[in-house]
């Protein structure tokens, strides 16, 4: 049962991008690249490297047939783009003069979101420095196609949240509508479905081989009983089923409401382990958080934190605190953090006490709704243990960059995530017009 939601859309949205080649069509002879540069080698170089990419991140690449020699060409072509309004372009150039940065950012100006490949060679800081800055564009002048990939990444990611349902559960009524400019697809349901749903689950093997894994990979069992496992077990393939019932890609709860009521155990360990399979799962129906999962997760492939920003006044630090955190944090597929089963502080349900490795670069990130986004970078250096503290049992403590206060941070529930992805998060929101 683990793994992607089969019957769900937005992870299988399958993006369209046009791709141009454009040099002129002599020898380079003195002007950059120069005489010395093998046009025809870079070009099925980059050619292959862009079809592989291609099929890795399951986008449709339609190449152009030829390179793009001359102006008229040119137009041709960003006539068509602007005609079928593809979900982006790729623009690789292999010369610097004549029509080659003229032609990049004529599709720039389509307002299809554009990919600039300019290898060393094909650009000067001039060249650059007004296209790198427009929205819609990602330029990359540099030898390094990972960065290509990535542009390519972006656009898929895109799509996939535009065509991605997102579940959430909250009050009495059902209904649906689109978050605007995302076009992320909201299928919202009484929150009482839960609680149905959670009813009809009972004791079977494999709501007792869920319990049974958590307590081989925890580093101890502090708190919670044998039939507090396996309710927690009960509330995660309850979300399963929901998800499988809705064709959801992605789910938010308000569950403090009815967990507060004794309705039902808290799901964190339900919400930890969807996130860990790649599954968004928010908590307390935020959707800005939950949005952010998503991205997070559609771009980087990793599980991120949604937390509680707590400040260390004396260390001058940041908190994050939050019972539902994933464990594989270094990504999908990838070995899990130590973590101890604790009880949600309330003591009515399970949660994972995550350790987060000391030293760690993390990427701090939010929406503030669906077009602007708070962003920071900052450094693990320790876990809180609770008690003595109070509050969520995992607990981390983080140094941010690049600011004098760390009560200053802005933003609540923003999600933490490993890795140091603040300049690829900000190349994001310029191509998709999300202020920073």
């Amino acid at each position: 049962m683990e793994g992607i939601i089969k019957t769900a859309s937005g992870h299988q949205a399958v993006p369209r991008v046009k791709v141009i080649f454009v040099r002129r069509e002599e020898d380079y002879g003195f002007g950059w690249p120069g005489a010395i540069y093998d046009g025809e080698a870079a070009l099925k170089t980059y050619m292959r490297q862009i079809r592989e990419t291609a099929e890795e991140l399951g986008i449709d690449a339609e190449i152009n047939p030829q390179p793009i020699y001359d102006d008229e060409a040119a137009d041709g072509f960003v006539s068509r783009l602007s005609a079928e309004r593809p979900d982006g372009a790729l623009v690789v150039l292999l010369d610097r003069q004549r029509h080659a940065w003229p032609t990049a950012n004529k599709v720039i100006g389509t307002g299809v979101p554009t990919i600039v490949f300019a290898p060393i060679g094909t650009a000067f800081t001039t060249n650059v420095r007004e296209p790198a800055r427009k929205t819609g564009a990602y330029v990359v002048s540099s030898l390094d196609f990972e960065a290509v990939k990535y542009g390519l990444r972006m656009i898929k990611a895109h799509k996939q949240m535009s065509e991605s349902r997102l579940i959430v559960l909250r009050g009495d009524r059902a209904s649906e509508r689109e978050v605007e400019h995302l076009g992320t697809k909201l299928r919202i349901l009484p929150v009482e479905e839960f609680g149905l749903e959670y009813d009809k689950v009972g004791e079977t093997e494999e709501v007792r081989a869920i319990a049974q894994e958590y307590m081989r990979r925890a580093q101890k069992v502090v708190e919670p009983s044998r039939d507090d496992l396996i309710n927690a077990a009960k509330t995660y393939v309850a979300a399963r089923r929901i998800l499988e019932r809705e064709s959801g890609d992605a789910i938010t709860m308000d569950c403090l409401g009815p967990a507060s009521r004794g309705r039902i155990p808290v799901p964190c360990i339900a919400w930890s382990k969807l996130n860990d399979e790649g599954i968004p799962a928010g908590c307390e129906a935020d959707l800005n958080a939950t949005l952010t999962l998503m991205l997070v997760r559609y771009l980087f492939d990793k599980p991120g934190f949604q937390q509680d920003p707590v400040p260390e006044t004396v260390r001058n630090l940041l908190i994050g605190a939050h019972c539902s955190c994933p464990t594989r944090l270094n990504g999908f597929g990838k070995g899990s953090e130590p973590f101890n089963l604790r009880c949600h502080h309330s003591r009515t349900g399970v949660a994972p006490q995550v350790i987060w490795r000391e030293g760690q670069e993390i990427t701090i990130a939010g929406f503030a709704g669906p077009e602007r986004m708070l962003i920071y970078s900052g450094k693990v250096v320790g876990n809180v243990s609770v008690p003595p503290a109070g509050g969520c049992v995992t607990s981390v403590m983080v140094e941010v960059d690049g600011v004098s206060e760390a009560v200053d941070v802005k933003g609540f529930h923003q999600v933490f995530f490993y890795g140091d992805h603040e300049r690829q998060l900000r190349a994001y929101c310029q191509m998709f017009g999300i202020q920073v």
